[in-house]
């Protein structure tokens, strides 16, 4: 089915890409900000709850300098995220949202949900909890959305 070992890992990265910008990709301008960034950080949350083992594989790939998936990031992933950083732009200029930058406010929500997943053994080891907690990720989903939601709107 696969040609090689290379090619069966690029596509496990792709797929794996594929289901973190899901959500991503559902964004769009006619959308209600507030529901729309929360509903965003809500599915990448269950995502690192459910696939952590491989965010990490996609994070060691990036770490490496992503030197088997640098044509997606710099080609479909950058269209994507220019798409996006245009639909909350436009929130902006529309008075939906507080001002902010699009692209930096797309990089902290995937810093915070993926860090869950990335980083799940230095949470567990120091909270002795992980996303498996149900109190715990409702803390750290609640916390999410007021700082990068409910801060936002005006």
């Amino acid at each position: 089915m696969f040609q090689s070992k290379e090619v069966l890992y690029v596509a496990v990265l792709e797929k794996v890409l594929s289901k973190w910008l899901s959500p991503l990709s559902k964004i769009n301008a006619n959308q209600d900000p507030r529901v729309t960034l929360k509903t965003y950080i809500e599915e990448k949350y269950k995502i690192s709850k459910k696939s952590p083992a491989a965010s990490r594989l996609y994070a060691l790939e990036i770490i490496q300098g992503a030197p088997h998936l640098m044509a997606v990031l710099k080609g479909p992933l950058k269209f994507l995220v220019r798409e996006k950083v245009a639909v909350i732009d436009g929130w902006i200029a529309d008075n939906k949202t507080k001002s902010v930058s699009a692209i930096h406010l797309i990089f902290h929500i995937w810093a915070v949900t993926q860090h869950y997943s990335d980083f799940s053994i230095q949470t567990e080891a120091v909270c002795n909890h992980s996303l498996r907690n149900k109190k715990f990720a409702n803390e750290a989903l609640n916390t999410s959305i007021q700082l990068l939601v409910e801060s936002l709107i005006p």
